[in-house]
């Protein structure tokens, strides 16, 4: 079976060094990684962003559960993040993991292009993150244009 690829591309009013620090900061990813509807705590993604260092995609809970784990293949702040991305339980597996590259390039004055490509997904994964990235990074957006999560915006009922 062929593996799986994903590409979202969206454009945000920021500069490419924000949009860079809200992927990798703990305390700015804490504020937008999540389902803007959901009662679910908050990811955030740890890691020393060096070549090499592993990362993990943290749940905000008490357990502090890893969801996602892998290691960091490219960094070039602020332009480009690559990330190996795997189940914990895979993590010794390299045929089943993925791979997400962060391409942040300025586009016009004040605008950025954000293009986050995930290849390499197997069926169950690709069914997670497609309709995972459209949300996280929606709300990455709203927060880097108005300083509040999709949620923020959501009048509560």
């Amino acid at each position: 079976m062929e593996p799986n690829n994903f590409v979202y591309v969206t454009f945000i009013l920021s500069t490419p060094e924000k949009v860079w620090d809200a992927i990798v900061n703990p305390e700015i990813t804490s504020k937008y990684w999540s389902d803007p509807l959901s009662k679910n705590p908050a990811h955030i993604n740890v890691s020393e962003w060096k070549v090499g260092s592993e990362w993990k995609h943290v749940k905000m809970d008490d357990e502090k559960t890893v969801d996602i784990i892998g290691k960091v293949l490219e960094v070039n702040p602020p332009n480009k993040l690559v990330i190996s991305w795997s189940r914990p339980k895979d993590i010794n597996d390299e045929s089943k993991h993925s791979h997400v590259t962060f391409d942040i390039e300025p586009y016009s004055d004040g605008l950025v292009r954000l293009v986050v490509t995930h290849k390499d997904l197997d069926s169950q994964m690709f069914a997670g993150i497609s309709t995972g990235w459209p949300s996280v990074l929606s709300n990455l957006k709203t927060f880097l244009e108005s300083g509040r999560p999709l949620a923020g915006h959501i009048p509560k009922s």
